[in-house]
């Protein structure tokens, strides 16, 4: 036999050679051998970005140029540490102590040898520096926070704008309303005021001349001062879901204990006391319908008790005697109940019988029942003594633990009352317990609740055909529901007292399950408590670090009903054999209570006269540890007489069966059923089962879940991977080694479908014994075949792996279906580890050494099939195991300092790569059918290979790494490229996660470059540069782009950055998930380069950042697909998609860019103004969210902070005008991106920068699959593979600052929304002095150049962009410093090119002249000083710089809500203080102009202190607007800025009508001035054309030209004083008009703006315009409400200039004359105060010296549009009734004593006319009252008025169509309806039933008298027409109606046939046209008022 090892080996290594050299040769085909890729990258071809190029031979490198080479901080980039690797020693704790390891003596050298695990030392081998890998240190946000500790804060404005507004609010509401009564303060006392104010420090040298080049030298390093070094750091931490590499460092593997509590049995009482009670405890889960934990057995007798049971257990181990227990949890629910169980002494009669005394007989009736006690005592001690060994079932009850922890509480109650006992029954109990049961696992914390005395007082009695677990399962159920069967029982009372608590950390005096004795243990002699074993409810993960060997048996049921004779009280005994001979029962069964510790049998309750019994004895056995095949367990079975008679003996035996314990070497384990033999076994029985022999009678016998703990091939319930010891050589050297060592190391990949964290720990579970391999080979062969293999990692469960935040705790592991195949597949596990194989031989033969990881990896190239499918499901395992034995075999043999080309043999190194190109191969070819095998995989993969970095030659694995890429490249045109680009991602972003990434990176490497110029990725030298006269600087060109040198060299960056820029590719398959995923990557690598505290020296830094220079032009490239940040404006009410730009940085009332418009320059790069020329196209859509955006710009500002300037500045210097212009665009995005939000927005949670796409659906998803790894990760990645799917991809992390969900985080504390603002506004100074030094960096490179003109403009551009944001103060000084600089290197840019920028960078300095921070305002008042003076010097007049400013300043007042008037009067002082310090200029007229400007800006002030007033009330504040507009009537850009102002406010608040015609009176007043500018037919000739639209236009007639002329200097200079701004004013007037619904004036618009297209051709203009006209024209049938209207009158001084004025307000349509009431009356009585303000409820004239003249009075009348007569010829539709308005009308009733009401013949009415002084709509929304006129009705005018309308109303109904019979009928029952009040027929008898006496009166009466006849006849037409109209069931009710008519007819008749005679004389010739008509107006008597 000894040969065939040798031969078989031979045999293998025959096969394996082949194989292996023929995969080798393979390998070198089509990779080049490793070792030979030794060309210099001159010969290479260009290598397109989808390949991976041949990288540098690293170790030939590395030796040709010695780290001494290198002087400084640079010589650690060079190679790695020579401590890299490092072994230590960990000693192993032991938690008993007696070490925990079997007795036994002859043990087996190879158990032996194997139980050293339990207590020998740990050995870990680590990487010395992986700390600063993001592998093993995340960047979280509690890492981050950390580190953010000590910011400095910055001043922003918004921050202080923010606490100055607070206060002046509170000052302000109690301001008086009154303006003055000049539109302008006087122009003298502004000047004195002016002159009293203190200016701001002045800087000092600003007034010097000094050369640009000291300059800039001196802002350079003042900007420089104070940085902070770590940008990143400033950036909320990388996405902790995309870190694919993170695996923390697992902890030493110790016990597993769930959570803990403790139970003491303090007492239990019965009414009666006359027999021994024993109790057993053990715990249930009802859900899981599990027993989860062995039973303890406790004894509270009394020793009286006791002492009857003496005989039967003479020596009581003090083990036995424990009366409280430590039970442990692991997965706490609400349905686990603590199961106590009582038995008693086995007697005569069955168990109801027994019971009966006690639940009838009671202590206290002792007279009563005293004989009968005294029988029952001596019955008890008969049986004690002849039957104390058995036991009978008696009765048990449950404790419910829920209501335990819920009802007692967390610990946060007072604990004085803790030990308050709670006594009441158990139905009490369950009631408070219900409303409880309905909650979650959540409420079930057994850690911390307070501890609790339970009296238990009621026991149900044990019933003998139910005593299984499952009936058990059922009354737990059952005694959860409120109607309990249960409750209908009669109980056992008792009175058991029990302690349930949380257990201490460490208690006292307690022993283990194996009753060792757990550390401390002060006194063996005290009596103890007992750890209880768990047996948990599912699955748990954790390795097992003490020995623990035992058996449980539960005996189910026996049947013996076929069997004749006495068979009824049957006993079971049990024992553990050694052999067949009855003495070799082994003594290893536990005792119970009150007993010895260890028994050779043991007995299961006896249930009287049964003959199927059921058990639920659980027996519970030590295993000895070297089991044979002898070792048996043997039942026996007893019938007991319980009756002693006479010649029968207490047992009989009647049965016997056995179960042998191994088979196949393995402990047989399971349920059984088992035929019982009447005959006594034969001999050598043992070895066979019972079911073998023949003739046996077969009762069934099950035995259910025999539950082992560990030995041999454990079970799937015994997850215990125990660490063992391993040598990696295979050969005796095993045995010279004392060390022996766990391999603590991460778990690559994610293990078991993502169920753990991926902190995992490889161990070792106890090798395999049972069958001995032949060879060393066939030993690994079976390893990598074995399947089970996965559950037996010991991973260290993730609830205490530091992996915290990703771990997955305590999930269900079914949820995975692998885990069931874990079970099923159970008994073929085989060990996860593999002990040394030469303790199989002779120890005097020696072996060839083989070391391990050559086994290893030769037999997994060679294996096949099933067993290499195995291996690839655990491949990390195997992975994990080759890396180990590696590298404590370097250690081992001291090749740590040998070359790494010299460390392992060719033929390992070939292996190596024959391994990784076919797994590449699997990768590539499995990935669309199982996506979580192949992902695990992959980063397996990449995870050896981030190892092997470490211990092998390193240009090897990079061609590793390049073999992977070309295997999987092979499919780039698979069916799903993006889930292969994503593996890809994983990959490389774990390879790169090594901890000496940056100097694998040759950080210091120059570049050669290629033989022939490789083409440029970033088409950087595809256009000719700008600037670079010289020669193109090759080197460093390709330093900036993925030129091949670049990725040979920097071979891993290269990688990265070539993914990133394939995925980025606009027209790339770039799936959203996928630019997440590779911009993750590059931000969490960036992440650790900041936090690496070996990199902080900035000449480091530079080195790394060359690393990741070519990200700057891929961002470039990708600069059309960034999210927009210029325009996060939140949806306001826009006109035409945009007034409001957020460049604004005030939120302001108008937009900064229609202000800026306004004032005549466009902002840069304003997105779709509406005013914007034509020409101007809007960006791209973007294609990349706005987190990913957001990241990719930290990424690109962390390389542009941390390169070499110099480098920089060489390669602008080559970049061509529209790239430096991209990259401006690119420094302007950035600016937008980290503008500061505010501490307000942050206290909102946050801004929608951070919103994640599909935000609600992933929150949806998070929602529903809250709890479940697996399946979560599954939707996940069918997200990642759907085509449409997962915008982001990204599940929502609550953990992750910057998309914190709101419910989770509703209130941030102070202190963390101040930090946030501090951490945020530190990022937003660094990010904006990264763009300033790129700015400069560009300046500086083009001054040399010719086309510095455009390239400047845009370095203005971005420079005043970044003026408007959010910045704090101290960019804001740098910033203003750099302006000043390039204002003075350049002055011809301001003032002789285009207006534009002039303006724009007023009125950016006067709103930094206006800021609360007196640093800012120092340096923009001298920016303004300087920008005057440099005007004034080139053309001796400084016109330009005044027009704007004061442009400036009027778009400010009238757009900044938050203007203060205080601080920029102090700037404006500065400038004049400035203006006489300034001696060069001081004889030349400069100083007066400044003198003049300031005062004039002075006076603008003064008008918004007013408007500041008036904030809160938006009538008064456009009143005040339109005033001061007014008042810039001579000067048209200052009038058109007012007039922008006050649309936007109109738009702001809704009135677009408003807003529409500011617009157009804009309009009409460009269509004045560029008439006298020039005379062109198709423009409009003036306002006069504007008159369709509407007829208040006229007032922007142009002032006559000999007062101003549009030619002059600054005037009419605004870009909208043009053809084109006067066609975006119009079209804007368009959208406004069809946002208030008024289609009909679009058509107005429209008609001014088509002759200027078709005069210019473009159709594509008109065809859109007719596209709208044909919209609005459809539109207008709609149902439309224009506005309602109310006359408001002022009374008191309190209104200031109000006193007495009357206006008609335009409301919203729909608004009630109580709304508008209470708003004013609200509004003033905040004003005034509540008691000062009065509404006067009625509508007649005010007699002020009625009222107090301490109050205000409010007059508000509802009044309605009024025509005359020819006007409503024109006026048809409702557009028309409701523009254009200017007379109001309403009616007020009164009578002659007073009262408004009185009867028909004193009824007066007054009718009053009101006229406006413009027509509505106008541009506000109130107008003044002029003229005012009155008509009073007499009653009979009244009357005639009244029928008048009456009669209207019946023909309407009568006509109406379609006819209306419910209307029709109302109409007439209020007609000719008998019981009407003041009705017809009582108008007609006052008024008709005699002639008047006043012939005045004559014509009314006839009037009247017609007015009924035509009534009478319109009733008769009704009632025809409702004839007509009812259904049958109405024709009673028309009956009725035609009666009351002809009632109503009789009695008018004679009434309406009356003539008045006087009036029908006949007359003579034609009288005056006057009195033709009676009811003219005229003929009414009119009053003036």
């Amino acid at each position: 036999m000894a040969t065939l090892p040798s031969e078989r080996r031979a045999f293998a290594h025959k096969i394996n050679r082949t194989v292996a050299s023929e995969v080798r040769k393979q390998v070198s085909r089509e990779y080049g051998s490793p070792q030979l890729s030794k060309k210099r990258a001159g010969a290479h071809q260009p290598v397109p970005l989808t390949e991976v190029v041949e990288p540098v031979d690293y170790e030939e490198y590395v030796s040709s140029h010695p780290p001494g080479a290198e002087p400084g901080p640079l010589r650690q980039l060079l190679e790695f540490p020579s401590d890299d690797l490092e072994l230590l020693l960990q000693e192993r704790e032991c938690a008993t102590i007696e070490p925990p390891v079997p007795e036994e003596d002859s043990l087996d050298p190879r158990v032996r040898d194997a139980l050293g695990v339990y207590t020998d030392d740990w050995l870990i081998i680590q990487r010395k520096y992986q700390r600063y890998s993001t592998a093993q240190t995340p960047h979280n946000s509690e890492r981050q926070r950390e580190k953010q500790r000590g910011l400095v804060k910055q001043t922003f404005e918004l921050d202080e704008a923010a606490i100055d507004r607070q206060d002046e609010q509170d000052d302000s509401k109690r301001h008086s309303v009154s303006l003055d009564d000049t539109p302008r303060g006087s122009w003298a006392s502004s000047i004195f005021d002016l002159k009293n104010s203190t200016p701001d420090a002045l800087l000092p040298s600003v007034l010097e001349r000094t050369a640009a080049e000291d300059m800039d030298r001196r802002n350079t390093e003042n900007r420089q001062q104070c940085r902070h070094t770590d940008l990143l750091g400033l950036y909320p931490a990388p996405d902790e879901d995309e870190a694919v590499e993170r695996c923390a460092i697992p902890e030493v593997p110790n016990e597993h204990s769930g959570q803990r509590i403790m139970v003491k049995c303090l007492s239990l009482k019965f009414e009666i006391e006359i027999e021994p009670i024993f109790g057993s405890l053990a715990l249930y889960d009802v859900r899981e319908k599990k027993k989860i934990s062995e039973d303890f057995h406790f004894d509270l007798n009394s020793d009286q008790m006791k002492s009857l049971l003496r005989p039967h257990s003479p020596h009581v181990a003090i083990s036995t005697l424990a009366r409280s227990a430590i039970f442990s949890i692991t997965y706490p629910s609400p349905d686990i109940f603590l199961v106590i169980k009582l038995e008693k002494v086995l007697q005569q009669g069955d168990i109801g019988e027994c019971c009966e005394p006690y639940m009838v007989m009671k202590e206290s009736d002792s007279t009563k029942h005293k004989e009968k006690l005294e029988k029952l005592r001596t019955q008890a001690e008969q049986m004690c003594t002849r039957l104390g060994r058995f036991r009978m079932p008696f009765a048990w009850t449950a404790i419910h633990l829920l209501n335990i922890v819920s009802s007692v509480g967390g610990l946060d109650r007072s604990d004085s009352d803790s030990d308050t006992e709670r006594k009441g029954t158990w139905n009490e109990r369950k009631k408070k317990g219900f409303e409880r049961m309905s909650v979650g696992e959540d409420m079930c914390n057994f850690t911390n609740f307070r501890p609790a005395t339970l009296t238990v007082t009621n026991f149900f009695k044990q019933e003998g055909d139910r005593l299984s677990d499952e009936d058990l399962y059922k009354f737990l159920a059952d005694m959860r529901r409120p109607s309990s069967v249960l409750r209908r029982l009669r109980p056992v009372t008792a009175q058991l007292k029990i302690d349930i608590s949380p257990a201490p950390e460490a208690p006292h005096y307690c022993l283990s399950p194996e009753l060792l004795h757990v550390k401390p243990y002060p006194d063996p002699r005290v009596r103890p408590t007992k750890e209880v074993l768990e047996f948990p409810a599912r699955y748990v993960y954790t390795p097992h670090t003490t020995y623990r060997n035992m058996l449980y048996v539960y005996p189910q049921s026996v049947n013996f009903n076929s069997r004749q004779g006495s068979v009824r009280n049957i006993a079971v005994k049990v024992q553990f054999m050694a052999g067949e001979d009855p003495s070799q029962a082994m003594p290893v069964i536990f005792g119970k209570s009150s007993c010895a510790e260890f028994y050779k049998e043991a007995y299961t309750q006896v249930i009287y006269h049964n003959k199927s019994p059921e058990f639920y004895e659980e027996v519970k056995m030590k295993i000895p540890a070297n089991l044979t095949d002898n070792h048996h367990l043997l039942f026996t079975f007893y019938h007991i007489s319980c009756q002693p008679k006479q010649n029968t003996p207490l047992e009989t035996p009647v049965g016997y069966t056995w179960i042998p314990l191994m088979q196949h070497g393995r402990l047989r384990t399971g349920s059984f059923s088992l035929p019982v033999s009447v005959e006594k076994p034969p001999p050598s029985y043992s070895v066979l089962t019972p079911d073998t022999f023949k003739g046996l009678v077969h009762p069934k016998m099950n035995f259910l879940s025999l539950i082992t703990h560990p030995h041999v091939q454990n079970g799937y319930l015994c997850s215990y991977t125990e660490c063992i010891p391993l040598s990696p050589s295979v050969g005796l050297a095993s045995y010279d080694l004392p060390i022996q060592y766990a391999t603590l190391s991460r778990a690559t990949a994610r293990p078991s479908s993502l169920l753990l964290s991926r902190s995992k720990s490889i161990s070792n579970s106890n090798p395999d014994l049972a069958s001995t391999p032949a060879t060393p080979d066939e030993e690994v062969q079976r390893i990598i075949g074995s399947k089970g293999i996965d559950r037996s990692h010991s991973w260290v469960n993730s609830a205490y792996a530091p992996g915290g935040s990703r771990a997955v705790l305590r999930r269900n592991p079914n949820s995975s279906c692998e885990l069931k195949q874990a079970s099923e597949r159970a008994c073929n596990r085989m060990s996860a580890f593999i002990e040394t194989a030469s303790i199989l031989c002779p120890p005097s033969r020696q072996i060839a050494k083989k070391l391990l990881h050559e086994e290893l990896a030769l037999q997994w190239v060679v294996s096949s099939s099933t067993v290499r499918e195995a291996s690839l499901q655990q491949a990390w395992f195997f992975f994990q195991l080759m890396v180990k034995s590696m590298s404590h075999h370097l250690f081992l043999s001291s090749r740590l300092d040998m070359p790494r080309r010299q460390r392992f043999p060719d033929r390992f190194v070939d292996d190596i790569a024959a391994l990784v190109c076919a797994i590449s191969a699997d990768i590539a070819s499995r990935y669309h059918k199982d996506v979580e095998l192949v992902e695990r995989l992959n980063n397996s993969l990449a995870f050896f290979l981030n190892d092997l970095l470490s211990l092998m030659d390193r240009g090897f694995v990079f061609n590793l790494v390049r073999s992977y890429y070309k295997q999987i490249n092979k499919l780039h045109t698979a069916q799903n490229p993006s889930s292969l680009t994503a593996l890809r991602m994983d990959f490389i972003r774990i390879v790169c996660s090594h901890e000496h990434y940056v100097t694998l990176n040759l950080p210091c490497a120059t570049l050669s470059p290629p033989a022939s110029p490789s083409p440029s990725t970033s088409s950087t030298t595809s256009q000719s540069s700008a600037f670079s006269s010289h020669v193109l600087d090759q080197g460093v060109v390709s330093m900036f782009e993925l030129s091949v040198p670049f990725r040979q060299q920097h071979f891993l960056s290269g990688l990265l950055l070539a993914e990133l820029s394939l995925i980025l590719e606009p027209d790339g398959e770039g799936v959203f998930f996928l630019h997440k995923k590779t911009i993750s990557a590059l931000h969490s690598l960036l992440c650790s380069h900041d936090a690496d505290p070996r990199y902080t020296d900035p000449q480091v830094r530079s080195h790394i950042a060359q690393l990741y220079l070519p990200l700057i032009p891929i961002v470039m490239e990708t600069l059309a697909q960034l999210h927009d940040f210029t325009d996060t404006s939140p949806q306001r009410v826009r006109h035409a998609s945009a007034l409001v730009d957020d460049n604004d940085p005030d939120n302001s009332t108008i937009s900064q860019s229609v202000a800026m418009a306004i004032a005549g320059s466009p902002l840069p790069h304003s997105k779709a103004n509406p005013f914007t020329l034509p020409s101007v196209a809007g960006r791209q859509c973007s294609t990349l969210s706005a987190e990913c955006s957001r990241m990719l710009l930290v990424c690109f500002l962390w390389v542009l902070k941390n390169a070499d300037a110099g480098l920089l500045e060489r390669w602008v210097s080559d970049l061509s005008v529209p790239q430096i212009n991209r990259l401006l665009d690119l420094l302007h995005l950035c600016l937008s991106c980290f503008e500061y939000k505010g501490k307000k927005a942050l206290q909102r949670i946050n801004s929608l920068t951070f919103k994640k796409s599909q935000d609600m659906k992933a929150r949806l998803e998070e929602a529903i699959l809250g709890t479940i790894g697996a399946r979560q990760e599954m939707v996940r990645r069918c997200r990642e593979r759907s085509p449409y799917g997962g915008q982001e991809n990204v599940r929502w992390r609550k953990n992750v600052t910057h998309w914190r969900q709101n419910a989770d985080r509703v209130d941030k504390t102070k202190a963390e929304v101040e930090q946030e603002s501090v951490v945020d506004g530190n990022l937003a100074t660094e990010a904006a002095l990264i763009a300033l030094d790129t700015l400069e960096i560009i300046v500086k490179t083009v001054v040399m150049s010719e086309l510095k003109e455009s390239v400047l403009v845009g370095v203005l551009r971005v420079l005043l962009h970044s003026m408007a944001g959010n910045q704090s103060a101290l960019f804001l000084q740098h910033c203003f410093s750099t302006q000043r600089a390039l204002v003075y290197k350049f002055p011809e840019m301001l003032f002789e090119e285009d207006t534009e920028l002039c303006a724009d960078l007023c009125l950016r300095l006067l709103r930094h002249c206006s800021s609360s921070v007196s640093s800012v305002r120092s340096h923009a008042s001298a920016s303004l000083y300087l920008l005057m003076r440099q005007n004034f010097e080139i053309g001796n007049n400084f016109a330009r710089v005044k027009m704007q400013v004061t442009m400036s300043l009027s778009s400010l007042v009238g757009t900044s809500t938050k203007f203060n008037e205080e601080h920029l009067r102090r700037s404006l002082k500065t400038i004049l203080t400035y203006a006489e310090d300034d001696l060069e200029l001081r004889d030349s007229p400069f100083p007066e102009q400044v003198q003049d400007l300031v005062f004039n800006l002075h006076m603008i002030l003064t008008d918004t202190v007013k408007m500041k007033e008036h904030q809160q009330d938006p009538e008064m504040l456009i009143d005040l607007m339109y005033r001061i507009a007014k008042g810039y009537q001579n000067s048209p850009d200052l009038r058109l800025t007012w007039l922008q102002n006050m649309a936007g406010k109109h738009s702001e608040r809704g009135n677009h009508a408003e807003a529409a015609h500011c617009l157009v009176h804009s309009a009409a007043l460009v269509a004045e001035y560029l008439n006298m500018l020039e005379d062109c037919r198709y423009l409009p000739i003036g306002c006069v054309s504007f008159q369709s639209i509407s007829s208040n236009v006229l007032e922007e007639s142009a002032v006559s030209d000999d007062i101003l002329s549009p030619e002059e200097e600054g005037i009419c200079s605004g870009k909208y004083f043009s053809e084109s701004g006067l066609v975006g004013l119009l079209e804007h007037a368009a959208a406004s008009f069809n946002m208030a619904a008024m289609y009909e004036a679009i058509n107005e618009v429209y008609k001014i703006l088509c002759p200027i297209h078709e005069a210019n051709r473009d159709f594509k203009k008109l065809a859109s315009v007719h596209g709208k006209l044909q919209d609005a024209f459809n539109k207008v049938y709609n149902q439309r409400m224009f506005g309602t209207y109310f006359r408001v009158g002022f009374y008191g001084c309190r209104f200031g200039d109000l006193d007495e004025q009357e206006f008609v307000y335009k409301e919203p349509s729909i608004t009630k004359l109580a709304e508008i009431s209470h708003r004013l009356e609200e509004f003033y009585a905040e004003r005034f105060g509540d008691d000062m303000v009065v509404i006067i409820k009625d509508s007649n004239p005010v007699d002020k010296n009625k009222l107090d003249p301490n109050k205000a009075y409010l007059q508000i009348t509802y009044v309605e549009p009024f025509f005359d007569t020819y006007e409503l010829k024109e006026r048809i539709t409702y557009f028309d009734k409701n523009y254009n308005l200017r007379t109001f009308m309403y009616c007020t009733p009164f009578t002659l004593d007073g009262r408004a009401h009185g009867d028909l013949h004193e009824q007066y009415k007054r009718k009053t006319f009101l006229t406006t002084s413009h027509a509505f709509p106008y541009i506000k929304t109130r107008i003044n009252v002029i003229h005012k006129e009155e008509i009073i009705l007499m009653p009979m005018e009244v009357a005639i008025e009244d029928m008048q309308k009456k009669t209207q109303e019946l023909a309407f109904a009568t006509h109406q169509d379609p006819a209306d019979p419910k209307m029709l009928q109302m109409v007439l029952q209020g007609c000719v309806g008998t019981t009407v009040n003041q009705g017809p027929l009582e108008v007609a008898q006052v008024f008709l039933s005699e002639i008047p006496e006043d012939p005045k009166l004559f014509r009314h009466h006839n009037k009247l008298r017609l007015c009924f006849k035509d009534f009478t006849k319109r009733c008769e037409d009704a009632l025809r027409k409702n004839k007509s109209l009812i259904g049958p069931d109405q024709k009673e009710y028309h009956r009725e109606l035609e009666r009351n008519y002809t009632k109503l007819r009789e009695a008018l008749f004679p009434l309406i046939n009356r003539k008045i005679p006087q009036l029908y004389r006949p007359l003579p010739l034609p009288t005056t046209p006057t009195q033709r008509n009676s009811l003219s107006r005229s003929s009414f008597r009119r009053v003036d008022c």
